[in-house]
């Protein structure tokens, strides 16, 4: 009798086991799905404000899809693109916030191409901006999303805009001798929104530095929103690249990716907007120093930057920071030395430590000045219904909790 107590025993002990083990099986089973959002946009003169909507999108579900909108599709609907499609790709696989591209997807969420997201691409929600998004024919592009249950809404980073910032490359042009022609004034008349520019009385600021359009409210908040709040590890290899970032584009990323390879932290100096203006020109820089300092900041290959770099590079500020080596491209716009000054990478090279990095992209703020320029009228248009459309979003305007 008491050999069959022990043996049931044993026997009970032996099933709990089991069963406990099957719960861990089933448990692994039933892994919680990573939840899946979806959002698109044309992402052309890519700035802080989209990298802004992509990190709010990331912050509703585990993995972020971003679908970037095909040339022709962006040339039907609101005219021609800036930037080529491949290189509005590369800013937005640069983006740290951003899991999966998704290329050429088409300006409106049509039936098919939802139900394409939902079982090919396994998506949960569709994201957009609390900004309406209108069709030609005066439909909302994500009108069957809503329909569907699957949308969700985010908050528009106010102050800053691809149109404002098309005003501002305009400004920056003025005071060459080319840009006085009918066709800047032309252009520039159409982007400012009546703006000031900087001949305009009282339009300067107290450093006399020429950016004018921005209407953006940093705070410290944003900056830790962006910033990836951790330090280099004691062993580190710290590559330091500096230089003013202004209207953060491809060239840039290709420029930091290719710069990270040259140790494990890179630490990004942005300079000044007096700096900026002293070596480039009294209208420089288009975008100020904490515009810039966020577009790099959401670059992913960069760990951290000094916000307000000094322009000269010294043996005391590579010391501070441990550098290991510092970097600069091959492809910038000119930065005229001032009289008096030195080298700027002096100390760098004297210790052995200074890289010239082929720019793998030969692509500039001039360069992107310059395609507006010599295809004003489409821009005019394009300008034009967008200025429209905004118009109405601001007249209609109200609070939008959110981030």
């Amino acid at each position: 009798m008491a050999m069959a107590i022990v043996v049931v025993g044993l026997a009970s002990q032996y099933s709990e086991i089991l069963g406990l083990q099957n719960l861990g099986i089933k448990g692994k089973r039933k892994k919680k799905k990573p939840v899946r959002v979806y959002m698109d946009g044309c992402f052309d003169m890519m700035h802080y404000g989209h990298a802004n909507a992509l990190r709010q999108a990331r912050a509703l579900g585990d993995e972020l899809v971003v679908g970037v909108v095909s040339d022709e599709e962006i040339k039907i609907n609101k005219g021609p693109p800036v930037m080529s499609m491949d290189e509005r790709v590369v800013m937005v696989r640069a983006v740290k916030w951003v899991d999966e591209v998704i290329e050429a997807v088409p300006y409106e969420i049509t039936e098919e191409f939802m139900n394409k997201l939902f079982k090919e691409y396994k998506i949960d929600y569709i994201i957009h901006g609390d900004d309406p998004c209108i069709l030609p024919d005066g439909s909302d592009a994500y009108a069957h999303a809503k329909k569907a249950g699957r949308y969700k809404q985010i908050k528009r980073t106010e102050g800053v805009s691809s149109t404002d910032i098309v005003g501002r490359m305009l400004l920056c042009v003025r005071d060459r001798a080319v840009s006085e022609s009918p066709v800047h004034t032309s252009l520039h008349q159409q982007f400012s929104h009546g703006h000031s520019t900087s001949h305009d009385k009282g339009s300067l600021n107290a450093a006399g530095v020429g950016t004018r359009f921005s209407h953006f409210l940093p705070t410290s908040r944003r900056i830790v929103q962006f910033s990836n709040q951790k330090g280099p590890g004691p062993e580190a290899r710290i590559v330091y690249v500096d230089g003013a970032f202004d209207l953060f584009h491809a060239g840039h990323v290709e420029t930091l990716k290719a710069a990270r390879q040259f140790g494990d932290f890179l630490l990004v100096g942005i300079h000044t907007d007096l700096t900026v203006s002293g070596h480039r020109g009294a209208n420089h820089p288009i975008m100020h120093l904490h515009e810039r300092s966020l577009s790099v900041l959401a670059c992913r290959y960069v760990d951290e930057v000094i916000i307000g770099a000094p322009w000269q590079v010294t043996k005391d500020m590579i010391t501070t920071f441990n550098i290991s080596v510092v970097v600069h491209g091959t492809c910038a716009e000119p930065n005229e030395l001032k009289n008096g000054e030195s080298d700027p990478y002096a100390a760098a090279k004297e210790m052995g430590i200074f890289k010239i990095l082929e720019s793998p992209l030969n692509m500039t703020t001039s360069t992107i000045i310059q395609r507006i320029l010599t295809n004003h009228e489409a821009y005019k248009k394009r300008n034009e219904k967008k200025v429209e459309s905004e118009n109405k979003y601001y007249q209609s305007k109200t609070y939008v909790n959110g981030d």
